[in-house]
């Protein structure tokens, strides 16, 4: 048994009892391991272990930044030499990785020691972890109520103590949703700041980036500093920053800053009242540092955003399920995939090259007018997402969708389906929870999700804020500041998450 408590420190405090030699890297592997198999089987974050690979490398770590911490990474893009990379589809369940993305070459630089991956939805694709194939990841706050998506098992594994960091990735919220619904910290680097490749040079066109989840501020500014390198193949690359992340976030603000925030959703729809709330405590606690303060909704159309961003991703759907005839040596069929997989690929195959570029110009008018609107303000304020957690199974579909959804998947009718209206009924049905992260995604400009409030339920909400493109350091020391509050100790220090973990 370790002589304190692993769930009581942040990456790089175990780093430094290992570098102290008050606790052996193997000891932190077999301690993580014990956590695993003991809450996993109520949580479902883990899908594939890696146990004896990692109690070996717990005895030659790399020597460094977090020598001999125990990792999880997501199973979707963060590929490991010789393991299953399954994507949460059965569809990838006998595919092994070729080689280590350079996401996991960086990574094992830090020495950080990896244990197994952590479930996803299948190919990433909703805000919640239900896949069909590995069944649901629950929220370590309340069993019954979701972790989000797509990085729900990291963000439950990370939640639940298991690990103090894992892998995550972020194409339309996919670290920030979690990180909201989990109480942990999540920060959705600028565009090109971390690596994609080597086979790729962009992500869900440049939507998706690589970072991860964390309990503490300063372990997500550590790792950004691991894994900012210049990528050559890379379509985008990040303005440069010269200084150190986890500097910046142990860093107190010291000039005033003049800050934009908003409580509407971007696509008109409801927001609940503990999301609100989450924003009014950030607000109370920076006017009275003596930062400015205003009411304004960011300068873009939220419902062409969501039609854009929903473009890409029928766009990126299909092509994943084209892609599926070199995994299986035959064309995917409706029975190698989820239904609602298949139904997003068809809306896909009836989105026109001139729809997907006109999309394409649609974010880069975003990005343009955000930088304007940045030039004023320094920081955007919103709520990470527009309600709560939801119920595991509160959002699977109707029996009258399901029944929808089979005929047009069995009809091949996505054009007719987009003629009638079902991709704006998608639109406000998978963004009505969830509208404010995406703009972040498609004008590549950084985001974090900070947890400062709980529902008179006991459920963690976040707040997002977003900076201008290549200001990370901005927005850690922001974080940095706001760890040491009040608020968001009453999310850390809650007695129920302390005893669900």
């Amino acid at each position: 048994m370790l002589g304190f408590n692993y769930k009581d420190f942040d990456g790089l405090g175990l780093a430094e009892l290992v570098q102290k030699k008050e606790v052996k890297p193997i000891e932190l592997v077999e301690e993580a391991i014990r956590l695993i198999e003991s809450l996993n089987p109520k949580i479902n974050a883990v899908i594939h272990r890696m146990y004896e690979q990692a109690r070996k490398n717990a005895d030659n770590v790399h020597p460094g930044l977090f020598a001999g911490v125990p990792m999880l990474l997501k199973d979707i893009s963060q590929d490991i030499k010789g393991e299953p990379i399954t994507l949460g589809s059965k569809a990838f369940k006998d595919f092994r990785a070729e080689k280590d993305s350079l996401y996991v070459s960086q990574v094992r630089k830090t020495g950080a020691v990896f244990l197994g991956q952590t479930n996803v939805p299948e190919f990433a694709l909703v805000a919640i972890t239900e896949p069909e194939h590995y069944g649901v990841t629950r929220n370590p706050w309340n069993e019954y109520f979701t972790p989000g998506g797509s990085s729900g098992g990291s963000g439950a594994a990370v939640a639940s103590g298991m690990v103090p960091i894992a892998g995550a990735n972020d194409g339309g919220g996919s670290i920030r949703i979690p990180a909201a619904y989990c109480g942990l910290f999540g920060l959705k680097p600028t565009r090109g700041r971390t690596p994609v490749g080597p086979k790729i040079g962009r992500s869900w066109q440049g939507a998706s980036v690589e970072h991860v989840l964390t309990r503490s501020v300063r372990d997500s500014a550590a790792m950004l500093d691991e894994l900012s390198i210049y990528e050559k193949t890379a379509a985008f690359h990040a303005p440069l920053f010269s200084r150190n992340y986890l500097q910046a976030a142990q860093t107190p603000i010291e000039n005033q800053l003049r800050i934009a925030v908003s409580l509407q959703s971007p696509i008109g729809t409801k927001v609940h009242a503990d999301c609100k709330e989450a924003v009014w405590k950030a607000v109370k606690a920076l006017e009275s540092m003596g930062h400015s303060i205003e009411e304004i909704d960011a300068p873009v159309d939220g419902k062409k955003i969501a039609k854009s961003y929903l473009t890409m991703y029928f766009g990126e759907t299909a092509a994943i399920l084209a892609s599926l005839e070199e995994i299986l040596g035959r064309k995917a069929t409706i029975q190698d995939v989820e239904p609602t997989t298949w139904l997003l690929g068809l809306l896909g195959k009836a989105t026109t090259a001139e729809e997907f570029v006109l999309s394409l110009r649609e974010w880069d008018l975003a990005a343009y007018k955000m930088e304007t609107f940045h030039e004023t303000y320094d920081l955007y304020i919103t709520p990470t997402t527009a309600f709560p957690p939801a119920k595991i199974g509160e959002l699977d579909p109707t029996s009258s969708e399901k029944l929808l959804i089979n005929i047009a998947g069995r009809l091949g009718a996505g054009g007719i389906l987009k003629k009638v209206g079902i991709v704006d009924k998608i639109a406000e049905e998978n963004l009505m929870r969830t509208p404010f992260t995406q703009l972040a995604n498609l004008t590549g400009q950084p985001a974090i999700s900070m947890p400062l409030h709980l529902t008179t339920d006991g459920l963690p909400v976040g707040v997002q804020v977003m900076a201008a493109k290549g200001r990370e350091d901005l927005l850690l020391q922001l974080a940095g500041m706001f760890e040491q509050m009040e608020i968001w100790q009453d999310v850390r220090l809650n007695p129920k998450f302390n005893h669900n973990r």
